[in-house]
């Protein structure tokens, strides 16, 4: 089988204007740099980086600069989408020249990658708006021979946590709707729940990705920390056949001193 088109995937790494600030316990700063530290010693180069939301924890326009220091010198694209804590105006600013990209797509001979902006400002949960819905309609219909990448902040589907399940995805039957008319959707990847998702729906594979920082608790009712898994990223190879193989790549843990 040919060479796959490889993706490495971060998401939420809450970042601050300040490298030194905190979160549950871990500097968000840190841990980003060492993730990132260990893709470039054990999966690199990538042909593609993709991150999915809640870069910034504090909205601030500096934090966006700090995380383009953190990229901007990798020799790879790396694309960017909006979460729920993003400031998006502050983030299409800094992250929407190269090797930047927000939003929009990305594509290939084989494949295209779409990235929506699910935000809702002021919202922890998330919507697919009409216009990013027609985007996303539009480009599966020019692109009927290609495999598609669909990338978002909030899942669409349940989590079995009850207080994630309560941020989620608003209009999910909306998104399925067009997903559903279109048989060359292969994956469908979001952040956001801070945790391991790795299920199919109507052939499709359907993923989400630890944080760069900290975890949740999976299956918990409420809101906590997931104290026994680091920061992580994940692993994303596709294959001119449409077929996609993933690798969750966890990180050892960095507290703050």
């Amino acid at each position: 089988m040919a060479d796959p088109f490889t993706v490495l995937h971060f998401t939420d790494p809450h970042l601050f204007a300040s490298r030194d600030e905190v979160m549950r316990g871990v500097c968000t700063y840190d841990t980003l740099a060492h993730t990132l530290g260990v893709a470039r010693e054990r999966d690199w180069p990538p042909d593609a980086i993709l991150v999915t939301g809640d870069i910034a924890q504090d909205e601030s326009r500096l934090t966006y600069e700090v995380f383009r220091q953190c990229f901007s010198e990798l020799g790879v694209p790396v694309y960017c989408l909006p979460g729920n804590h993003d400031n998006v105006a502050f983030m299409k600013a800094t992250l929407d020249s190269p090797p930047f990209q927000f939003c929009g797509h990305a594509e290939n001979d084989q494949w295209v990658m779409v990235m929506l902006n699910s935000q809702r400002p002021g919202k922890a949960s998330g919507k697919v708006a009409t216009t990013e819905l027609e985007r996303l309609r539009s480009l599966l219909e020019a692109h009927p021979n290609k495999h598609f990448l669909v990338a978002l902040h909030h899942h669409p589907v349940a989590t079995g946590s009850r207080w994630l399940d309560t941020v989620p995805l608003r209009n999910p039957d909306e998104f399925f709707g067009i997903l559903d008319q279109h048989s060359n959707v292969r994956c469908l990847l979001w952040g956001h729940i801070h945790q391991v998702y790795d299920q199919q729906r109507k052939g499709v594979r359907l993923l989400a990705t630890p944080s760069t920082c900290s975890q949740f608790l999976p299956h918990s009712d409420e809101f906590a920390v997931d104290e026994s898994h680091p920061p992580a990223y994940r692993i994303l190879q596709l294959y001119r056949d449409g077929s996609v193989e993933t690798t969750v790549r966890w990180c050892e843990f960095i507290t703050a001193g």
